[in-house]
């Protein structure tokens, strides 16, 4: 079984997690961008984060096999400070590096005319740079966060095709499907959806245009919930085609969209003294 895990936050993983992931399947991750748990107070912050996700982060992951891209923005949540809101200035210096796959997480939090703000000029630096973008929706109040990101992304300059849709569940499925726009899940150990519901979802709906997620983070998660997925649609009686399309296909196809994804990462040549960790030099 082959996997590509659409959104997870390695940055808050350790390295067996890594380890794992590659045992379990997965060959190829996109890192989204987001909050770190705490509220950041200057955009030098971002910076520090964004150039995390596009050095440090890709050479962790080469050294288990797995290819590393990532998506940044300015997320929802942060959007509602103004100390952070510079960042939408300089992110154009960092969507055009190569390993930038979509603009993203953008969309909404608590929906407010902040983060509208923030969500319609990310999604015009999504156009303006030829590329995907990732949608967080909101997780109070799902449906109707959900009904006013479509609005936005209809407004805007990217088509609907290029939008992913993230965080969704049974009660969001439906009208994302008629968007036009591609589907996420996030399968969590408790919040968010599981295995056994994604299965449901996709008996009714099936498996063109939906990704599924790990979006393993800070809090309780598990990287390896995009397996178990899997695992579960052939308990389920679906086949191994259905579960590739769902686990790589699509994802490819998705960020795909970008031109920029390379899926075949050597790993590092050498380490110093085996040690995982490169020093640099002085």
């Amino acid at each position: 079984m082959r996997i590509f895990d659409p959104h997870i936050h390695m940055t808050s993983r350790t390295t067996d997690d890594y380890e794992a992931m590659y045992a379990a399947g997965v060959r190829a991750l996109v890192e989204p961008s987001f909050w770190l748990g705490q509220p950041r107070t200057s955009p030098a912050s971002f910076f520090d984060y964004f150039d995390a996700l596009l050095g440090w982060e890709p050479f962790r992951a080469a050294q288990y096999g797995i290819a590393h891209h990532c998506t940044l923005a300015l997320n929802p949540k942060e959007a509602n400070d103004p100390r952070c809101t510079p960042v939408l200035d300089a992110l154009p210096r960092y969507l055009v590096k190569d390993s930038v796959v979509a603009v993203g997480e953008i969309g909404y939090d608590s929906m407010t005319p902040a983060e509208d703000t923030a969500l319609a000029a990310q999604l015009q630096l999504a156009a303006d740079h030829g590329l995907p973008a990732l949608v967080h929706t909101p997780h109070r109040d799902k449906s109707a966060g959900l009904r006013r990101t479509v609005d936005v992304v209809r407004e805007s300059n990217l088509p609907m095709d290029r939008v992913l849709l993230d965080h969704l569940n049974e009660t969001t499925v439906k009208h994302a499907i008629d968007s036009g726009c591609w589907l996420g899940f996030s399968i969590y150990p408790d919040t968010k959806m599981d295995e056994d519901r994604m299965v449901k979802i996709l008996r009714t709906y099936g498996t063109e245009k939906v990704l599924v997620n790990s979006a393993a983070d800070w809090g309780r998660s598990d990287p390896l919930k995009t397996r178990k997925v899997g695992d579960a649609m052939l308990a389920a009686g679906f086949t191994q085609d259905d579960v590739d399309q769902l686990l790589w296909r699509n994802p490819v196809a998705f960020y795909g969209l970008s031109g920029r994804l390379q899926l075949d990462v050597p790993k590092p040549e050498s380490l110093h003294e085996g040690n995982s960790v490169l020093r640099g030099g002085e």
